[in-house]
């Protein structure tokens, strides 16, 4: 079973930047697409940014332009966040879409997801 890790939250002042990290450890075969998400108190879970494995990203509207995926391997992704906004405060979390094998299903992994809070 594949076990997701995210670092690198924190507080930062409106304006500044964060890259979050997120590693995955277990058995891996291949990838389908890696995916961060992001939940505001009080509101539902949304996709900020995502990755297929053939590496091609896309963003939410609201981070556009401000935000960067990418993935270092397999199990390493990352999220560059610049000119971070006050609304861009949350809880994220990695997400991956995996097989264990050839044969196998694919597999939805989560993180424990890493606290953002931009300041005004």
């Amino acid at each position: 079973q594949v076990q997701l890790v995210e670092s690198g939250g924190g507080l930062v002042q409106s304006g500044g930047s964060l890259r979050l990290s997120c590693a995955a450890s277990g058995s891996i075969f291949s990838v389908g697409a890696m995916g961060w998400y992001r939940q505001a108190p009080g509101k539902q879970r949304e996709l900020v940014a995502g990755i297929t494995s053939g590496g091609t990203t896309d963003y939410a509207d609201s981070v556009k332009d401000r935000f960067t995926i990418s993935r270092g391997s397999s199990k390493n992704y990352f999220l560059q966040m610049n000119s971070l906004k006050p609304e861009d405060t949350a809880v994220y979390y990695c997400n991956l879409v995996y097989r264990e094998s050839l044969l196998s299903h694919e597999f939805s992994a989560w993180g424990q997801g890493t606290q953002v809070t931009v300041s005004s």
